[in-house]
Protein backbone atom coordinates (compact mmCIF):
# COMPACT_ATOMS: atom_id res chain seq x y z
CA UNK A 1 0.00 0.00 0.00
CA UNK A 2 1.83 3.29 -1.13
CA UNK A 3 -0.82 5.79 -1.06
CA UNK A 4 -3.37 6.43 1.93
CA UNK A 5 -6.50 3.48 1.71
CA UNK A 6 -8.51 4.21 -1.04
CA UNK A 7 -12.62 2.95 -0.86
CA UNK A 8 -12.20 -0.20 -2.68
CA UNK A 9 -9.66 -1.22 0.19
CA UNK A 10 -11.63 0.29 2.94
CA UNK A 11 -14.29 -1.48 1.99
CA UNK A 12 -12.18 -5.12 1.67
CA UNK A 13 -11.25 -4.05 5.15
CA UNK A 14 -14.94 -3.57 6.60
CA UNK A 15 -15.93 -6.39 5.02
CA UNK A 16 -12.86 -8.75 7.19
CA UNK A 17 -13.74 -6.93 10.33
CA UNK A 18 -17.88 -7.90 9.67
CA UNK A 19 -16.98 -11.59 8.73
CA UNK A 20 -14.82 -11.62 11.91
CA UNK A 21 -16.28 -14.23 14.79
CA UNK A 22 -14.17 -12.26 17.30
CA UNK A 23 -16.63 -9.17 17.47
CA UNK A 24 -14.39 -7.45 20.33
CA UNK A 25 -11.58 -7.72 18.51
CA UNK A 26 -12.69 -6.87 15.34
CA UNK A 27 -14.04 -3.43 17.07
CA UNK A 28 -10.16 -3.08 18.36
CA UNK A 29 -8.97 -3.27 15.14
CA UNK A 30 -11.00 -0.91 13.71
CA UNK A 31 -10.70 1.87 16.31
CA UNK A 32 -6.92 1.64 16.01
CA UNK A 33 -7.42 1.88 12.30
CA UNK A 34 -9.59 5.14 12.79
CA UNK A 35 -7.23 6.58 15.47
CA UNK A 36 -4.39 5.51 13.00
CA UNK A 37 -5.47 7.25 9.96
CA UNK A 38 -7.11 10.03 11.83
CA UNK A 39 -3.55 10.70 12.77
CA UNK A 40 -2.11 10.19 9.51
CA UNK A 41 -4.25 12.56 8.07
CA UNK A 42 -3.92 15.28 10.42
CA UNK A 43 -0.10 15.58 9.35
CA UNK A 44 -1.10 15.15 5.60
CA UNK A 45 -3.12 18.13 6.27
CA UNK A 46 -0.65 19.69 8.22
CA UNK A 47 -2.30 21.16 10.76
CA UNK A 48 0.72 22.09 13.11
CA UNK A 49 2.72 24.77 11.67
CA UNK A 50 5.08 24.53 14.15
CA UNK A 51 6.58 21.43 12.54
CA UNK A 52 9.71 21.84 10.47
CA UNK A 53 9.96 19.84 6.87
CA UNK A 54 12.09 17.23 8.72
CA UNK A 55 9.91 16.66 11.78
CA UNK A 56 6.61 16.49 9.42
CA UNK A 57 8.21 14.06 7.37
CA UNK A 58 9.44 11.65 10.09
CA UNK A 59 6.21 12.07 11.83
CA UNK A 60 4.44 11.01 8.73
CA UNK A 61 6.39 8.39 7.38
CA UNK A 62 5.80 6.92 11.35
CA UNK A 63 2.35 7.32 10.49
CA UNK A 64 1.86 5.87 7.37
CA UNK A 65 3.62 2.93 8.97
CA UNK A 66 1.31 2.28 11.80
CA UNK A 67 -1.87 2.80 9.30
CA UNK A 68 -0.29 -0.14 6.89
CA UNK A 69 0.51 -2.07 10.47
CA UNK A 70 -2.79 -2.11 11.08
CA UNK A 71 -4.11 -2.65 7.53
CA UNK A 72 -1.72 -5.61 7.68
CA UNK A 73 -3.14 -7.19 10.85
CA UNK A 74 -6.54 -7.04 9.79
CA UNK A 75 -5.87 -8.41 6.22
CA UNK A 76 -4.24 -11.59 8.22
CA UNK A 77 -7.82 -12.42 9.16
CA UNK A 78 -9.03 -12.62 5.90
CA UNK A 79 -11.35 -16.04 4.88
Amino acid sequence: MNEIIDMSEMNELLSILEQMEDEELAAKLLKELNDKTKELGGLIMNRDPNLQHGEWKAKSDEAKEAVDDVVRRIQGFKK
